[in-house]
C-alpha cells in the first residue's frame, strides 16, 4: 500500500502531473491488526479520548450522517481531485469524518524525526551537486545516481539557496509496531499542504463540537512560515519583497485544486507557461499592460518539462531558457530543477551510512530493508525472494511502476527477473512492512483501515519547521494493499493535540514574527492576460445562464397560460417569447427553422432541455457548467463563496432531473436565486480591483447584448395592440423591470406607448441596471482599471450612440429603422467585445528554443 506521489502522464496534455496515489508501496500485506490509533501496546492511547467522545456521541447512524454533511461541504468548496479528462472530470475529493488525532508527545517525537530527516536530504543534496563525497568515497554507488533521471545533468551549475539547498519536504510515513517509518520522500514538488487546510476546514464545520472541544495545533501558523522560506530561497541580489509565482501544468493537472488553495493561502499568482516570457536573461511574468520580473519560481511541473530549451524540447509546460536563467541566479526555483533524486529508492539500503558521513548522527526515523540489485548480493536476495517482496524501479518517471511479488505469476516473476539481471542498477527490492490502521466510517459502520502520513516541512533560514500533522490517506478496502485514490482511498484530518512541552522544533516564534512583518511591496501583481480571459467569460457564462433561466421563466408560465387557447393575444405573445429565446440564446433545439411548428405545439420538452441539458449550448445548464468549469481556473482569485454558490447551482439542475415532472418554473426561479447570489459576491466582496473589473465587464457585456437581441426579436416588430401589450409585459419582465415600467405608467412619466416605455426603461434608461446604457456605463467604470486610450474612445463613441436613440422616432410605423438600430447596435458591442480581447486576452506565440537561446547568450 502506498500513499505516495508520482510523476505521471496524464491523458490531458501527455505531461508529467503531480498524483497522490503513486503505487510504489513499502507497507503490509494482510489484514489490519485492529484500531490501532485507539490502542498501543495494550494501552489506551492518550489522543483516543476525543476519538471516543466522537464515537460516543454520535455512533453509527450519527457518524455517517456527518459523512454526508461532509460530502456536501466538499461540493460546496469545490474540492475535488483528478485530471479533467477523467470520466466526468475531476473527481470530489475523498474525506472520512473522523479525523486521525496524535498526542502531544507523540507528534513531538516524530517531529524530531522529520526535522533530522529533511536536514539529511538537504546535506545528501547538497554533496550530490558539489563535494561529491558520498560518490568518492563510495559510501553510495555511483550507478544510483546516474541512473536516475532527476539527476538533471543539464541543470548542473545552479547554485543552491545559502541557507537551506531544499527549502521544502514531504515525507510519506507510515506507523508500524516499532514506530514511524519512513514510506518515500517527496522533494521534486511536494503537493498536498492545500489538501490538508482544506480538510481541516470541512471538519472544523461537520465535527464541530469536538473540534471545538479540541486543544488543537492550527494550521494557518505554518503558512505564514513557508511565506518566509520562500523568500528566503531568493537570489540574495533580490532586495525588496521577492515576486513569487505558482507555476502549474494547469486546471487539468490532477492536484490543481491544492495548487489553487496554496495560492490563496500564500497570496502568490498561479502562473502558467503562456503567463511568462524569458526577456534579458530574466523571468518575468506577462501582466495587463507590462512584465514583471519573477524572483522565485514555486513549481509544481515536475522539473525536466519545466525548460523546452535544456530539457524535454517537447514541453509546453515550462519557459525556455528557465534552467540558464536560475545558473545565471537571476531567479530561484523552489525545489531546485535535481531535487528528484531525493526520491530515488535505491538511496535508503545506505540512509544509515549517509546519515553519519554528513550529519555524524543515527537516523531517527527507520526506512524498509530495501535491496538495490545493482549489488550482486543483494540482487542474489532479490532474485532467491521475488515472490514476496516489493519490486520498484530506481525511477517513476520512466513509466514503471512497482511490482508486488507475490501478486505475479511464475512467467510474470520469471520476466522480471530477466529485466532485473538485464538492468540491475535499475531496481530495488523492498520489505513489505506491517501498518498499524484507523477507524473508517462506511455504510456497513466503522471498520479499520491501513492508514498513511504524509508530513510537510518548511526551511526558515537553517531550521526547517513542519505543518502539524499533515494529510493523512485510509484505504477503502479491509485488504487493500495500496492506499491510492484509484483504490478508493480517502483522506483523514489530522489533529494534533496541543500539549505543554513545547519542543525546540515545534515553533519559531521569531521566525514566524517575522513573516507577518514582512515590508510592503510597492504593487500587486496584476493579472496576467489569462487569467483576465477566465474572469471575462465566468462574467458573460454567469449573465447568459441567468438571461436563459428569466427568460425560460417567462415563457413557461405563458405555455402554462395560453398553451391551450390557440388564436388568443396571449397565445400569440407565447409565440413571439418562444421564438425569441432560439434568437437570443442561440440554443438548439429552438422554436425556429426546420420542425418549429411541432416544436411550438408541444413546447415543454425544449423548454425542459435548454433548463436541464448541457450538451445545449446557450442553455442554462450549459451556462452554470461554463461557469463553473471557468471559475475553477481562476479559484485563487475568487471570493470563498463562490464555490459554493456554484455548488448549489449544480445541485439544483441535479434535483430537478430526479423528478418525474420537471418543474420549469420553480427550477428556473432556484437558478436565479444561486445567480443572484453570486452576483451579490461580484458587487459585494470584491474589492474594485482588476480582478472584478473583468468580472464585471463580462457580466456587462452580455447583459447588453442579449437585451439587444431580446428586443429586436419582440417589440422592433409591429403587432395588434394587445399582443403587443402582452408581449411588452413578457419581456419587461425578462429585464427585471415590470414594475418600473408600471409605476411610470401609473404617473404618466416616459413614453405612454408600452413598447417605447419598454425600448426607453430597456436601452436609454442610465438609471436602471438592466438597461443597456447603464451596462456600457459600469463597463467603462471597470475598464478604467485597464484603461487603453483605443477602448476608451472606442466605448465613449458607444454610449453616445446609445443615448442619442431616438425612443418616439424609432417606435412609430413599421419599425424598420429600430430594427436597423438595434443590429447595428449588437454589431458595435460584438466588436467591441472583439478588440478589449484582443487588447487585453492575446496569448503569446509558442515560445521556441532559438528565441530563448538569443536573449540567453546568442546561441542559434
Amino acid at each position: 500500500m502506498t500513499a505516495e506521489a508520482i510523476d505521471d502522464i496524464s491523458p490531458l496534455t501527455g505531461q508529467y502531473a503531480e498524483r497522490l496515489d503513486a503505487p510504489n508501496p513499502a507497507l503490509p500485506l494482510g489484514t489490519p491488526r485492529g484500531l490501532d490509533e485507539l490502542v498501543a501496546d495494550g494501552q489506551v492511547r492518550p489522543s483516543a479520548a476525543l476519538l471516543e467522545e466522537a464515537l460516543t456521541r454520535f455512533g453509527t447512524i450519527g457518524l455517517q450522517t456527518r459523512r454526508r454533511t461532509v460530502e456536501r461541504l466538499i461540493a460546496d468548496d469545490g474540492i475535488t481531485y483528478g485530471a479533467g479528462t477523467d470520466a466526468g472530470g475531476p473527481r470530489p475529493w475523498q474525506l472520512d469524518p473522523l479525523p486521525f488525532i496524535l498526542d502531544a508527545a507523540e507528534w513531538a517525537t516524530l517531529e524530531r524525526g522529520l526535522e533530522q530527516r529533511a536536514r539529511l536530504l538537504d546535506a545528501l543534496f547538497r554533496d550530490l551537486v558539489g563535494p561529491n563525497r558520498l560518490l568518492t568515497e563510495r559510501i553510495i554507488p555511483a550507478e544510483i545516481i546516474a541512473a536516475h533521471p532527476g539527476f538533471l545533468l543539464p541543470a548542473h551549475g545552479i547554485t543552491p539557496p545559502t541557507t537551506r539547498a531544499i527549502p521544502a519536504t514531504a515525507t510519506d510515513l507510515a506507523r508500524t509496531p516499532d514506530g514511524w517509518t519512513v514510506v518515500s520522500d517527496r522533494t521534486q514538488s511536494p503537493s498536498g499542504a492545500g489538501y490538508a487546510m482544506a480538510n481541516r476546514r470541512i471538519i472544523a464545520r461537520a465535527m464541530e463540537g469536538i473540534h471545538r472541544k479540541a486543544n488543537l495545533r492550527r494550521l494557518r501558523g505554518w503558512f505564514d512560515l513557508v511565506q518566509i522560506g520562500i523568500h528566503d530561497a531568493a537570489p540574495p541580489t533580490v532586495e525588496d519583497v521577492p515576486r513569487v509565482v505558482l507555476l502549474t501544468p494547469g486546471p487539468g493537472s490532477e492536484t490543481a485544486f491544492d495548487q489553487g488553495m496554496l495560492s490563496t493561502l500564500l497570496g502568490h499568482p498561479l502562473a502558467q507557461s503562456d503567463d511568462l516570457v524569458m526577456r534579458g536573461g530574466r523571468l518575468w511574468l506577462r501582466t495587463m499592460g507590462r512584465l514583471e520580473a519573477v524572483d522565485v519560481v514555486l513549481r509544481r511541473v515536475d522539473a525536466n518539462w519545466c525548460d523546452s530549451l535544456d530539457l524535454l524540447a517537447s514541453s509546453r509546460l515550462g519557459v525556455p531558457g528557465l534552467v540558464a536563467a536560475a545558473r545565471r541566479g537571476t531567479v530561484a526555483v523552489v525545489n531546485p530543477l535535481r531535487a528528484a533524486i531525493l526520491e530515488n529508492p535505491g538511496l535508503f539500503p545506505f540512509q544509515d551510512a549517509i546519515a553519519r558521513t554528513l550529519l555524524g548522527e543515527e537516523l531517527q526515523l527507520s526506512v524498509p530493508d530495501t535491496w538495490w540489485c545493482g549489488d550482486a548480493t543483494s540482487r542474489q536476495h532479490v532474485l532467491a525472494n521475488l515472490g514476496r517482496l516489493i519490486i520498484k524501479p530506481l525511477a517513476r518517471s520512466r513509466g514503471e511502476h512497482h511490482l508486488l511479488g507475490w501478486q505475479l505469476s511464475t512467467a510474470q516473476q520469471a520476466e522480471l527477473a530477466d529485466r532485473i539481471q538485464a538492468e540491475p542498477w535499475s531496481w530495488v527490492g523492498q520489505e513489505p512492512i506491517t501498518t498499524s490502521t484507523a477507524p473508517l466510517v462506511t455504510a456497513h459502520g466503522l471498520q479499520p483501515r491501513n492508514i498513511v502520513l504524509r508530513a510537510f516541512g518548511m526551511a526558515v533560514g537553517e531550521t526547517y519547521h513542519f505543518l502539524p500533522g499533515g494529510l493523512a490517506r485510509i484505504a477503502s478496502a479491509p485488504d487493500a494493499f495500496s492506499v491510492t485514490n484509484a483504490s478508493g482511498a480517502s483522506a483523514k484530518d489530522v489533529w494534533v493535540l496541543d500539549g505543554d512541552d513545547a519542543t525546540p522544533a515545534r515553533v519559531d516564534l521569531a521566525a514566524l514574527a517575522r513573516a507577518r512583518t514582512m515590508p510592503s511591496a510597492t504593487r500587486l501583481p496584476g493579472l496576467t492576460p489569462r487569467t483576465a480571459s477566465n474572469l471575462y467569460w465566468l462574467g458573460r457564462y454567469a449573465e447568459r445562464a441567468e438571461v436563459a433561466a428569466r427568460l425560460l421563466l417567462v415563457a413557461d408560465n405563458l405555455v402554462e397560460d395560453h398553451h391551450t387557447r390557440s388564436g388568443t393575444p396571449g397565445h400569440a405573445a407565447m409565440q413571439v417569447v418562444l421564438e425569441a429565446i432560439s434568437a437570443v440564446t442561440t440554443a438548439l433545439p429552438g422554436f425556429t427553422g426546420s420542425d418549429a411548428e411541432a416544436r411550438l405545439a408541444d413546447p415543454l420538452p425544449v423548454l425542459e432541455k435548454l433548463l436541464l441539458d448541457e450538451r445545449v449550448a446557450g442553455g442554462v445548464a450549459h451556462g452554470v457548467q461554463k461557469a463553473s468549469s471557468t471559475a475553477l481556473q481562476v479559484r485563487e482569485v475568487l471570493s470563498m463563496n463562490t464555490p459554493s454558490v456554484l455548488s448549489r447551482l449544480q445541485r439544483v439542475l441535479a434535483e430537478a432531473r430526479e423528478e418525474e415532472s420537471i418543474p420549469v418554473q420553480l427550477t428556473s426561479e432556484r437558478i436565479l436565486d444561486s445567480l443572484l447570489a453570486l452576483a451579490g459576491i461580484t458587487a459585494e466582496s470584491l474589492v474594485r480591483d482588476a480582478t472584478w473589473a473583468f468580472l464585471d465587464a463580462g457580466r456587462r457585456m452580455e447583459r447588453a447584448q442579449s437585451i439587444v437581441r431580446l428586443l429586436r426579436n419582440t417589440i422592433a416588430i409591429t403587432r395588434s395592440p394587445v399582443v403587443e401589450g402582452q408581449v411588452v409585459e413578457a419581456v419587461l419582465r425578462v429585464g427585471d423591470s415590470l414594475i418600473t415600467h408600471r409605476r411610470r405608467q401609473a404617473a404618466g412619466v416616459g413614453p405612454a406607448q408600452p413598447a417605447a416605455s419598454a425600448l426607453d426603461i430597456l436601452v436609454v434608461d442610465s438609471t436602471n441596471p438592466r438597461s443597456v446604457a447603464f451596462q456600457l456605463d459600469h463597463l467603462a467604470a471597470a475598464l478604467a482599471h485597464a484603461p487603453d486610450i483605443a477602448l476608451t474612445e472606442r466605448l465613449q463613441e458607444l454610449r453616445r450612440s446609445v443615448r442619442e436613440v431616438d425612443v418616439d422616432a424609432l417606435i412609430g410605423g413599421e419599425r424598420l429603422d429600430l430594427v436597423d438600430t438595434l443590429i447595428g447596435l449588437e454589431q458595435e458591442l460584438r466588436a467591441f467585445s472583439d478588440a478589449m480581447e484582443s487588447t487585453h486576452f492575446s496569448s503569446q506565440a509558442p515560445q521556441s528554443s532559438f528565441a530563448v537561446a538569443e536573449l540567453s547568450g546568442g546561441r542559434r
